[in-house]
């Protein structure tokens, strides 16, 4: 019994010294943190996204706080309104943000795309790549197992009954975490003002494309020829289009009119804000 208390009281006396040396050490080496970090991370939407190219929300809002060269605009989820509380609590110029979405290039669903081979492992995009391209015939199309949806903290993507992804444009950030997630490269950020956007991923020439998949855009270059600002051209046997041009110049998306597949479309912005012209001219 007195071997017990005298352990005690021995373990005791070890812990109280070890407590006031470890209190010493952490006032003795003690960093002082700018009280402004908190604050700027407190405004962060904390989607944890990287697309400001720091790990997570904290590291940008340190690196914008005590580096004078990090710009307030980086966090893309936030847009003009975070970049402009950034600029204002940091004392720093806020260039505007260019809104973007997400963009799923492809179009192949399950009733539109040839299969290759009937897949049965891991329902993961990345592992089923790694089986002679995919499961798809189109090496370049999407794979359909939601890593892209997995990724997105914001819930802007969802998987369609068609095997393809969803893109929810009011809910889309801009953020790119399911672009760096799709092994494909489906997933394009693009301007969220576009006009137009191209369906298709495909880099097979136009019979091989067609046959593989009846959404697919076959490389013909109707669109471009009917283009009235150069704003498309045909690389890799695939239609591309200058956003940029696209998004500044064009106001009649007159490239639509006859592409043989309807691999290029107006993008769901668009399209809902003619409607809703088209609807109010009639009424």
């Amino acid at each position: 019994m007195y071997t017990a208390i005298m352990i005690l009281v021995v373990m005791a006396g070890i812990g109280t010294v070890f407590g006031f040396i470890l209190a010493y050490a952490n006032k003795k080496f003690s960093i002082e943190v700018n009280p402004l970090i908190h604050v700027v991370e407190d405004v962060l939407p904390k989607g944890q996204c990287g697309a400001c190219g720091y790990a997570g929300c904290a590291a940008y809002a340190e690196a914008v706080v005590l580096n004078p060269e990090v710009p307030p605009n980086l966090c893309v989820p936030g847009k003009d309104a975070i970049a402009k509380a950034v600029a204002e609590i940091t004392g720093k110029v806020a260039e505007q943000v260019e809104p973007r979405i997400a963009h799923v290039r492809c179009k192949g669903s399950i009733d539109k795309a040839v299969l290759s081979y009937e897949y049965k492992g891991i329902k993961d995009c990345t592992a089923a790549s790694l089986i002679q391209g995919g499961p798809k015939g189109c090496k370049n199309g999407c794979v359909g197992f939601g890593n892209c949806v997995n990724v997105c903290n914001f819930g802007a993507m969802t998987m369609g009954e068609n095997g393809l992804p969803i893109v929810n444009e009011k809910k889309c950030t801009g953020c790119g975490a399911c672009e760096g997630a799709c092994p494909k490269m489906v997933i394009q950020m693009m301007p969220a003002n576009a006009m137009v956007r191209v369906n298709c991923n495909s880099k097979d020439k136009g019979a091989i494309a067609r046959k593989l998949c009846t959404a697919a855009c076959i490389g013909c270059g109707i669109c471009g020829k009917n283009c009235s600002y150069g704003a498309i051209e045909i690389k890799n046997n695939l239609a591309v289009v200058n956003t940029k041009i696209c998004s500044e110049k064009c106001h009649e998306a007159t490239c639509l009119a006859k592409c043989p597949t309807g691999a290029i479309k107006m993008a769901a912005q668009k399209q809902a804000h003619g409607n809703a012209i088209n609807l109010k001219a009639t009424v």
